[in-house]
C-alpha cells in the first residue's frame, strides 16, 4: 500500500521550486493531485504535469475518484505527496477514508471574506470550521509555505484568525 508521506494543501498545486524542494524533503517518489476541476481539464492537467519535479510520477484524481482508489487499496505502492489545491477536498476525501495524521497547509489565495494568517495563506469561516473538525478528529494541522520556513501550528494560527 502506499505511503502518504506529506499531504499538502496548496491553491497553486505543482508549482516550480517550492514543489521540487517539498518533493526531495519528504523523499516522495509519486504526487497525487486531487482535484475535481484539475481531473476535468486536460488542458491544464498537461500544463501541470510538465511542471512536476522529474523523475516524479504525477496523477490527477477528482476526490471521489481519489477516496475510491485509496479505499480499494489502487494508489499502489510507493511515497506519496498528496496534494489539494483547498480544505473542503481534504475534508471530503478525509471523510471518506483517506485518514492522514498530518495535514500542511503552504498556500491559501486570497478572496474577499478572507483573513491572512501567515504570510500567503489566508482562511474564512468555512476553512476554521474544517481545520477544527480535522484537528478533532486527531489530525496534526500545521502551516509552512516553503521548507525554510518554522512550521506554524493550528493553534497559533487560530488566535491570529481571531484577532
Amino acid at each position: 500500500m502506499a505511503e502518504i508521506v506529506l499531504c499538502r494543501i496548496d491553491s497553486r498545486l505543482i508549482h516550480g521550486q517550492v514543489m521540487t524542494k517539498w518533493v526531495n524533503q519528504s523523499k516522495a517518489n509519486r504526487i497525487v493531485v486531487v482535484s475535481d476541476s484539475l481531473a476535468a481539464d486536460e488542458f491544464m492537467l498537461e500544463i501541470y504535469l510538465m511542471s512536476a519535479p522529474a523523475g516524479v510520477k504525477v496523477e490527477c484524481l477528482s476526490r471521489a475518484d481519489a477516496v475510491k482508489n485509496w479505499n480499494e487499496d489502487q494508489f499502489g505502492s510507493g511515497r506519496v505527496l498528496l496534494l489539494l489545491p483547498d480544505l473542503a477536498s481534504m475534508k471530503e476525501v478525509y471523510d471518506g477514508g483517506i485518514k492522514v495524521t498530518d495535514i500542511q497547509v503552504g498556500g491559501l489565495g486570497g478572496a474577499p471574506n478572507r483573513k491572512v494568517v501567515f504570510q500567503n495563506i489566508t482562511l474564512d469561516d468555512e476553512d476554521v470550521e474544517k481545520l477544527i473538525s480535522l484537528q478533532e478528529a486527531g489530525v496534526k494541522i500545521i502551516f509552512q509555505t516553503i521548507p525554510e520556513d518554522v512550521p506554524q501550528d493550528f493553534h497559533t494560527i487560530l488566535k491570529k484568525y481571531n484577532n
